[in-house]
């Protein structure tokens, strides 16, 4: 029996040393690649909060209390500075550095760390919602840089490690494998997203994902999780999306992509079967743009787009980020199924219209002469709100506070003209000279309207 159990324990040993020869000893790419590795913290200084409205009740004697004791309608205080965190990493010598859109979207000052603790504010060169890419510049020179790679060498089950600061703690070093590539996200429909097992937290986001050769290959981005922390599946842009708006931004201060001005959809074996297909492929056109460049070019809805400029659109997914890595006028053609069979159709790319100027320092929000500070909606924020067009309230004082108008509020109009934009809004008020306004806002699931009196 003794003889058995060192049999076994010898065989167990031999397995188990076996298995960890393969494994990765990732001691040495840490060491020499954390020096590149930035903490970013943020501040917000300008926050308020809007005491509610008077409850809707009878006036009894519960009604009196309330008046008494709650503080006037539109009332603000303001709320100490908020403070946020994530990772970067340095991708030049002189100071330029990469991380995520929303780790420093909405910032009032933006402070880099670096690994030997000194410590710079960064100035903004340029961010795009759409990537979740933004870029910044320290003062220094000299510095530590990242190697970049090709995440397209990439395989699925690959060793990646990612540095970063999750929670705060600073340094500290992650590992798992490249479980899928190619990843489509709900509402990103311009980045396939690498996805890892790597543990990554809050405050990962903007860090690098490394290849066992010390290159970068993509940007830590997001989780999906129920709790809120690491569930196993983590995404990350691959590296040379981000590269591309990097150089976007310091070439001409924004990022131009390409848009047919269409709507699309997945097609099913089902639909693929009614229009002929014999295999589901390609993007089905369930809408074209009025005047659009889809619609000068003769598109359909119905049309199946199975090819753009010469590449094959394997399904719907695909579709957006081939034609957003087009340069905006290019000539090119689409192959179409149209009534069971191929068409080819020439086509000019248009320009899509721009979130925000890459360029642009999040830090600029500036009210207008009401005292608002306005965002645009989304698509899905108008779905559910059930309106055509409208703008957020993200500030209100001045004129704007002493008419009840808060933060969370969407003006959808004013004197009954749509408002999408802070500029719509701004011209409304500034094109007549008239100081009284009816400004019909969603509040609560309700619609109001308000009046908007200005000095």
């Amino acid at each position: 029996m003794k003889h058995w159990i060192a049999a076994l324990s010898l065989s167990f040993g031999f397995a188990a040393g076996a298995h960890a020869a393969v494994l990765p000893d990732f001691a040495d790419l840490v060491a020499e690649q954390s020096p590149a590795v930035v903490n970013i913290t943020t501040t917000q200084d300008k926050r308020t909060l809007s005491h509610p409205r008077m409850p809707n009740m009878p006036k009894d004697e519960m009604y009196e209390f309330f008046r008494r004791f709650m503080p006037p309608e539109g009332e603000q205080r303001n709320l100490p500075p908020k403070r946020g965190q994530g990772s970067g990493f340095i991708i030049s010598t002189d100071g330029y550095i990469l991380t995520n859109t929303h780790v420093i979207d909405d910032a009032d000052e933006v402070t880099v760390k670096l690994n030997d603790k000194r410590e710079y504010t960064a100035k903004v060169i340029g961010s795009d919602d759409r990537t979740d890419i933004a870029l910044l510049k320290i003062e220094a020179r000299n510095l530590p840089r990242v190697n970049i790679g090709d995440p397209g060498r990439l395989r699925v089950g690959e060793w990646v490690l990612a540095i970063g600061a999750p929670f705060g703690f600073e340094n500290s070093a992650t590992a798992g494998i490249v479980s899928a590539k190619g990843r489509a996200l709900p509402d990103e429909n311009y980045v396939p997203f690498i996805q890892t097992d790597v543990a990554v937290n809050p405050g990962n986001s903007g860090g690098p994902l490394f290849n066992l050769r010390g290159e970068v290959v993509g940007v830590n981005s997001q989780i999906i999780s129920r709790s809120g922390g690491y569930m196993g599946l983590s995404f990350a842009i691959p590296i040379d999306v981000a590269m591309d708006v990097v150089k976007q931004i310091r070439d001409s201060g924004k990022v131009n992509r390409g848009r047919l001005g269409v709507l699309i959809q997945e097609v099913t074996s089902d639909l693929a079967d009614s229009f002929g297909l014999k295999e589901p492929r390609g993007a089905l056109v369930s809408e074209v743009e009025a005047g659009g460049p889809a619609d000068k070019a003769g598109l359909k809805p119905s049309d199946i787009i199975l090819k753009f400029d010469g590449r094959e659109v394997p399904n719907s997914i695909e579709l957006p980020r081939m034609v957003g890595a087009t340069t905006p006028g290019k000539r090119t053609t689409l192959e179409v199924w149209r009534k069971g069979r191929a068409h080819t159709v020439d086509i000019t790319v248009g320009e899509m219209a721009q979130d925000k100027q890459a360029g642009d320092s999040p830090k600029k929000r500036v009210a207008d002469k009401a005292g608002l500070v306005v965002s645009k909606l989304n698509a899905d924020q108008k779905q559910e709100l059930k309106v055509d067009s409208g703008v957020l309230v993200e500030e209100s004082t001045g004129a704007a506070a002493r008419a009840g108008l808060r933060p969370q509020d969407v003006i959808v109009s004013v004197d009954g003209e749509p408002v999408n934009s802070a500029e719509e809004l701004s011209r409304a008020f500034n094109d007549n000279d008239r100081k009284s306004f009816a400004l019909l806002i969603k509040r609560a699931g309700g619609s109001l309207y308000v009046p908007l009196k200005l000095k």
